[in-house]
């Protein structure tokens, strides 16, 4: 039986896999990423958001892949956000809008054939403010309505930019204690883990209205946070004692990558 495999071979395996790419005919390509999401996106918990972000960690890790030519990224994530936070002709939309408009300006200046080996891509992870009990706005947030909201968010995006990928990714466990300035606490984490079925519902969907455009992303990140808070998590004070909430250095170091597994898959398993 195989054994588990380490983040060194779970890189080997990619590796491999562009390499079975490259000789199917797929072409490097430079990948132009917006990433939207709450603080967690933002690198609330780390100690330097220039070199710790989970954007940051995986744009760095994509530069380091074969068939990925260059990354350009912008990281579009709110403190506080909730998908309410980030509907279409909110700040926050509009603020993602103008970074992708600007990536799509890039591309358009390039030649027709160049032109098809440049994507821009939305990595979208939502949901951790949208589960508090109260505080953020719009929270609670039900599935159902986490699914419209997102679903509003996904088809703006289609309809701005029709040739780009969006990449869903899940968000991080939070300890059942986690109360701030706003309330989570157990109730909350609950939410949260009911929201997982709710993005691959949403990928099944758009994977019959819209193929290769709407992609599940990282489907450990809860997981992987829930069993390695105490190392991976930045202890913060709240009102019923130590929490967990925000990725530390090496928290959002493990985040980043998964997220670049995920976007390099979506953006090299359907190839143009």
């Amino acid at each position: 039986m195989m054994g588990k495999l380490t983040k060194g071979n779970r890189w080997l395996l990619i590796a491999v896999f562009a390499l079975i790419c490259s000789f199917n005919g797929v072409k490097e390509k430079s990948l132009h990423i917006v990433f939207i999401g709450d603080s967690i996106t933002f690198g609330a918990g780390v100690t330097d958001r220039d070199q710790f972000a989970p954007p940051v960690i995986a744009a760095s890790y994509l530069k380091q892949m074969p068939l990925v030519k260059n990354v350009h990224f912008f990281n579009a994530g709110k403190s506080g956000a909730t998908t309410v936070d980030f509907l279409p002709g909110t700040g926050n939309f509009n603020r993602a809008v103008q970074a992708a408009d600007g990536f799509n300006r890039d591309i358009q200046q390039l030649s027709e054939e160049q032109r098809k080996t440049d994507l821009l891509v939305f990595s979208i992870m939502l949901g951790t403010n949208d589960s508090a009990i109260e505080g953020p706005n719009g929270a609670p947030v039900t599935p159902d309505r986490y699914r419209q909201n997102l679903t509003v968010i996904i088809d703006r995006l289609l309809v701005l930019y029709p040739a780009c990928k969006i990449v869903l990714q899940e968000a991080p466990w939070y300890s059942d204690n986690t109360y701030n300035g706003s309330k989570y606490l157990k109730a909350g984490r609950e939410r949260l883990l009911s929201y997982q079925p709710v993005l691959s519902a949403l990928v099944a969907s758009y994977k019959k209205e819209k193929p290769g455009s709407v992609l599940l992303g990282d489907k450990t990140a809860f997981s992987y946070f829930k069993k390695n808070y105490a190392h991976a998590m930045k202890p913060e004070k709240g009102h019923q004692g130590i929490f967990y909430l925000h990725p530390d250095n090496s928290g959002s170091t493990v985040l980043g990558d998964k997220w670049a597994k995920a976007i390099y898959k979506a953006a090299f398993k359907n190839p143009d």
